[in-house]
């Protein structure tokens, strides 16, 4: 599991335009929220999505990028993202290697089986790259509240530095 303090892996994937997006090109530019979540259309999925674009102009106002990450391939991404208004960028990681780099993916038991599945994850990480906040096993319901609470205060604490 990734923890505060370590950098954060870099990555590219696709997202829901199926336009490339390469974490590196924030770095020195902007704070990062990157959330992952288990499957498009589901209720907290949905929820937490919706949350994260309702207050994404906020974010971007403390020089802060939103974006979630599932494993649905970019048209599942494009048909979420219009039927529920989303305006976060959602990237594809249908073959699960970032959500392994960033330790979101475990085995959890269902109906009997064992089966492997993403952890609803959200990382907040600064412009330099390094993870300051990892929440695992996200509820849903106010979640982007209280990352915005702490990108706040993060912001403040770069402002504070320089």
């Amino acid at each position: 599991m990734l923890q505060p303090g370590q950098a954060a892996p870099l990555f590219t994937l696709p997202d829901a335009d199926m336009e490339m997006f390469e974490s590196a090109s924030l770095l020195g530019k902007q704070h990062v929220v990157l959330f992952f979540y288990p499957k498009d259309g589901t209720p907290y999925c949905t929820l937490e999505a919706i949350d994260f674009s309702d207050h994404e102009s906020e974010f971007n106002r403390l020089g802060c990028a939103v974006i979630g990450v599932s494993r649905d391939d970019c048209l599942v991404h494009a048909d979420f993202r219009d039927r529920n208004g989303l305006s976060v960028r959602l990237l594809s990681d249908a073959d699960g290697e970032v959500c392994r780099k960033f330790g979101v993916m475990h085995f959890r038991v269902q109906e009997g089986h064992k089966k492997l599945c993403l952890i609803r994850s959200t990382f907040i990480i600064d412009k330099q790259g390094i993870v300051r906040h990892a929440f695992y096993d996200v509820h849903a319901k106010g979640h982007a509240a209280e990352v915005f609470r702490l990108v706040k205060e993060l912001n403040h604490k770069g402002k504070a530095k320089a």
